[in-house]
């Protein structure tokens, strides 16, 4: 072999590990900008976790606020309301489920497991109608002083849970469920600020409208 055809040889197999080389590095740096996308940006990650100051709220008033595009019932209770959700059996329920994202899937629908706190003064859900999505009402509307949903003619009762309405799907003919109470707690070490918070894995999970005060009721 001539000098000159070793000298080719030898260029040529710098041009092709170059080559391979720059492509690793380019097929890299598209796969980490798609894994980069997918991971929740700064403002989805700051409204992931929320503080709502409830000092203001009257016992026998709702708070309406907006969490991650929905709203969300604060409701303070009298005493005749929680007197009223501990008397309902379990039997009694269309749905015997808590629907209490800070319990375990399978806890009961028992009045203590749908409020935030021991006495059963507060309670916490998400104010979407479980039927198809509509508002309820609330200030002690429906058939059982708590809220109800017109569009569907869904009756809760002043736990929030499901006790008249229109059954779902044409074959298994199912009741809704009732309002779900989201993961919340009361900030360390204070009865006035409320938290709310949701693990967040990726951008398209985890779309967000905001958190705003709606209204007082």
């Amino acid at each position: 072999m001539s000098q000159a055809e070793d000298h080719a040889g030898t260029r040529r197999d710098f041009l092709y590990y170059a080559t391979a080389g720059a492509g690793a590095v380019a097929t890299g740096a598209a796969v980490w900008t798609l894994v980069d996308q997918m991971n929740p940006s700064a403002d989805v990650q700051a409204l992931s976790s929320i503080f709502v100051d409830v000092s203001g709220v009257e016992v026998g008033t709702q708070l309406t606020v907006k969490w991650r595009g929905k709203p969300v019932f604060i409701r303070r209770r009298t005493e005749k309301e929680i007197e009223e959700g501990r008397a309902v059996q379990l039997s009694d329920l269309v749905d015997t489920n808590a629907e209490n994202k800070n319990l375990a899937p399978t806890a009961e629908a028992t009045d203590e497991n749908r409020t935030l706190d021991e006495a059963g003064e507060w309670l916490v859900m998400i104010g979407v109608c479980t039927h198809l999505g509509c508002v309820p009402l609330g200030n002690n509307a429906g058939d059982f002083d708590g809220w109800f949903c017109p569009c569907h003619g869904s009756h809760y009762d002043t736990a929030g849970r499901i006790r008249r309405g229109r059954r779902r799907g044409t074959s298994t003919f199912r009741w809704p469920p009732s309002l779900t109470t989201p993961r919340s707690s009361w900030a360390e070490g204070t009865d006035r600020w409320l938290v709310f918070r949701t693990t967040i894995t990726s951008r398209s999970r985890a779309s967000s409208s905001g958190f705003t005060a709606a209204c007082r009721s």
